[in-house]
């Protein structure tokens, strides 16, 4: 990793523990989070704290750091991507960079070269250097024989946030985090805008995908599924959600013009995939998806998008941790994917992904580790989700449940949120710690699980 790099894993890791109500943490916590030597790892704590970024408390072993103003760093968090944060270029990205930026009228047109495909022998081949693939695998990946999506069940509901919001911004939504996170609470409504549909399709399709993921793995009907959830009442044609399209598209600030036969769209989709299903590393498979998925534009609409999610299959399918795109800046990943789109030149491409899935690693990290402890709030109310459970398998909704509970209002939406959890998790296997009978639990699970 490139040293600086770590300043801001450093700060991302410390702003994310705040947000968490974690404890300070010590040096040597921070250095495997962020997966840096320690010598380098304390002369950049060091630095950040004279600089005031961070704050040092204690003495000795019992030396411990936190992100300074803890509630101001959450806010600039929760709605910008940190100071246009970017990866550490390296001069031959850079020399790539400037070569995209020229005027369109200097650069010449080019079309699809499917080629890019068809020499590519899984795990032979490789886009990303294979040592930071490997690299990247170890890093990310779970410990220990799970099934498949266990990583991405665990944090889900960070998930849902993190990758919807991100990927939404980069395709210009201008809701803030903080009004995603209270959108998803409220669920969709008659009033609901471009932005607000556009983050909630993308809630539906990462819920999609950890369902399906188990069920049916990389295929290309989880591909096509995955469009149609994400443009669901985004698109002025219907009949093109989900389809292949019939239609020509052109690419913005870009001289790539994507092939127009629907026959070859079809097939080099169905290859692609067939392709990343027999790479063994999941992270090469990942980048693989994102790119030539954007690069083949098999859609009408909404393939950067289905890009971006699409690379999260080979990574849940292997317990991996979810890439989120977290503070990706508009401008670099569009020069990243430009870079594809031209030249079939990865180097941005994989620069960008690589730094990105390293913040998605050091995030869900502390994710699962602020999970680690038990949960209060759930002991607290074990028995009255029983209870709520055994009334929604009965026929009430959810909110009826609640309310005949008679918890304490602030409690209430957690509470929601936390039924709405266990409910999702109900099968007829398990319905006994409930005090459920199995017929009558499949019976609500064969209605659709009504809430």
């Amino acid at each position: 990793m490139a040293e600086n790099q770590l300043a801001s894993l450093i700060q991302t890791y410390l702003a994310d523990r705040a947000r968490q109500g974690l404890e300070p943490v010590g040096a040597e916590a921070i250095t495997a989070q962020v997966l840096g030597k320690r010598p380098t790892v304390n002369r950049y704590l060091a630095a950040l704290v004279s600089q005031g970024a961070i704050l040092r408390e204690g003495v000795g072993p019992a030396t411990r750091y936190r992100i300074a103003d803890a509630a101001t760093s959450s806010a600039a968090a929760a709605d910008t991507p940190r100071a246009k944060a970017s990866p550490p270029w390296t001069a031959e990205a850079l020399k790539l960079r400037a070569q995209l930026q020229a005027p369109l009228g200097t650069r010449m047109p080019v079309t699809y070269r499917r080629e890019f495909v068809d020499s590519y022998v899984p795990n032979q081949s490789s886009l990303l250097p294979a040592d930071l693939a490997a690299d990247l695998l170890a890093s990310g990946r779970a410990q220990g024989q799970q099934p498949a999506s266990t990583y991405a069940r665990k944090v889900l509901e960070q998930l849902l946030i993190d990758l919807s919001w991100h990927s939404s911004r980069l395709e210009g939504n201008r809701t803030s985090l903080l009004d995603t996170q209270t959108l998803f609470a409220k669920g969709r409504s008659t009033g609901d805008d471009v932005d607000a549909t556009m983050l909630l399709n993308h809630k539906d399709a990462i819920e999609f995908m950890v369902d399906a993921v188990p069920e049916y793995g990389i295929t290309t009907p989880v591909v096509r599924n995955i469009q149609s959830l994400l443009m669901q009442g985004l698109l002025e044609n219907p009949d093109a959600v989900g389809a292949i399209r019939n239609t020509v598209v052109h690419i913005t600030d870009s001289v790539y013009v994507p092939t127009q036969v629907p026959s070859l769209l079809e097939e080099m989709l169905g290859l692609i995939v067939d392709t990343a299903r027999q790479v063994k590393n999941p992270v090469e498979a990942a980048f693989f998806l994102w790119v030539h998925i954007a690069y083949l534009q098999p859609f009408e609409d909404g393939n950067k998008r289905t890009s971006r999610l699409c690379a999260n299959l080979p990574l849940m399918l292997t317990n991996c941790a979810p890439l989120s795109f977290l503070d990706v800046a508009a401008d670099d990943y569009a020069i990243a994917v430009t870079g594809v789109y031209e030249r079939l030149d990865v180097t941005l491409a994989a620069e960008l992904f690589a730094w990105t899935y390293r913040r998605s690693i050091a995030k869900y990290r502390v994710v699962l580790e602020s999970m680690a402890a038990p949960d209060p709030f759930r002991a607290r109310y074990r028995e009255h989700v029983g209870e709520a459970i055994r009334h929604v398998v009965e026929g009430a909704t959810a909110v009826e449940a609640i309310a005949a509970l008679a918890l304490p209002e602030p409690d209430q939406p957690l509470f929601h949120a936390l039924l709405r959890k266990e409910l999702q998790g109900l099968e007829a296997f398990n319905c006994a710690r409930y005090r459920l009978a199995i017929r009558k639990t499949e019976q609500w699970i064969a209605q659709g699980r009504p809430t």
